[in-house]
């Protein structure tokens, strides 16, 4: 059971005193963040690409390469790679490159993404969402399949018997699939064998169980070994030194946050009352104490079949010394309980069976 940090680095105004912080300032911080997380035995950190002002990270990995010469031991992959409006060969050159410094400890998260600003940026028809994701992704495989590469698609000039370099450290180079939910990219995730990263932000999360199960019934059909499948849980919270500071710490930011997203996309007003309700067992939050946010964790990976959580510190701008201690409580106190509670629990099973 891996247990890891997503980051969008964000440089909303702060909601206490209303300073906007600069973007270089925000990707300092959060290869700190990253580097402190390795310190205390996380597993992987997340950087995810975006195209707008109030994030940092357009370039997720130039930001894991920064850290990466700074870090042993944790993995470092994209959350997402925006696949859809990207350049496959230069994707798989910047990856395989953080690989190389790194020495084998790069991934890639390739997905459609939740915004659609690079869509123009960088010239391409939201007409063609699905298909140029469908066509990107083959492409990506056949780069990490092969160093000479022969492909033609229909949004992008054909590639004829040409080498890409530099070749990564990993063979196979990792490579995920991101899914807001949707059956159709769990099918494409399955019917590839690739792992499976869903974002639970939202709902009960025990309502993903199907869909992990639809994930591995496709990767079965497809012939693909369902023990050696990998599944994964990108979900909100914070982690504090009680359930009441913790949750009365995280509130603003993350009330702020929803609400600005829910003015772009007619989501109803969130409040106090929907963030308790989220916080409770069966929500969408990890926001407490360790003890608490561990038997969450344990509940999500019993119930839903997840072999991989990240925790996304922080919603919107929070103070760097309060994501700071979060990723510190997430790394000595909760990783600690849940794989322990895990291998004891896996253990059993396999008695059992």
């Amino acid at each position: 059971m891996e247990i890891g940090i997503t980051s969008f680095v964000e440089t909303k105004p702060d909601v206490q005193t209303g300073e906007v912080i600069s973007h270089a300032q925000r990707l300092r911080e959060v290869v700190e963040e990253i580097i402190l997380a390795d310190q205390v035995g996380l597993d992987v950190f997340g950087v995810g690409e975006h195209h707008r002002k109030d994030y940092s990270a357009s370039s997720p990995a130039m930001v894991l390469s920064a850290a990466a010469a700074q870090t042993q031991r944790i993995r470092l992959t994209s959350a997402v790679t925006v696949l859809s409006s990207a350049d496959p060969v230069r994707v798989f050159q910047d990856f395989a490159t953080l690989d190389g410094i790194s020495n084998g400890r790069a991934e890639i998260m390739a997905g459609r993404g939740s915004f659609i600003e690079s869509f123009p940026l960088f010239g391409y028809d939201l007409d063609d969402y699905d298909e140029l994701f469908e066509q990107h992704l083959e492409l990506l495989l056949k780069i990490r399949e092969s160093e000479k590469v022969i492909w033609k698609g229909g949004h992008r000039p054909a590639i004829n018997n040409l080498g890409v370099y530099p070749r990564p450290v990993q063979n196979p180079l990792p490579i995920w699939v991101g899914s807001g939910g949707r059956q159709d990219s769990a099918i494409r995730a399955g019917l590839l064998g690739l792992p499976l990263m869903l974002a639970i932000i939202g709902g009960n999360p025990i309502n993903f169980a199907p869909l992990v199960q639809l994930y591995k019934k496709a990767a079965a059909h497809a012939g693909h070994d369902e023990s050696q499948l990998r599944v994964g849980s990108h979900s909100i919270g914070f982690v504090g030194e009680n359930n009441e500071r913790a949750a009365d710490t995280y509130f603003p930011s993350t009330m702020a946050g929803m609400n600005r997203l829910g003015r772009e996309r007619g989501w109803a007003h969130y409040d106090r009352s929907s963030y308790d309700a989220a916080r409770s067992f069966e929500g969408a939050l990890y926001v407490g104490d360790p003890e608490t946010v561990a038997q969450k964790i344990i509940h999500l990976r019993k119930h839903v079949g997840v072999t991989r959580f990240m925790l996304y510190v922080p919603l919107s701008t929070m103070p760097h010394a309060e994501v700071m201690r979060a990723i510190e409580l997430l790394g000595t106190e909760v990783a600690p309980r849940v794989r322990k509670e895990i291998a004891k629990w896996e253990a059993e099973t396999e008695k059992r069976l």
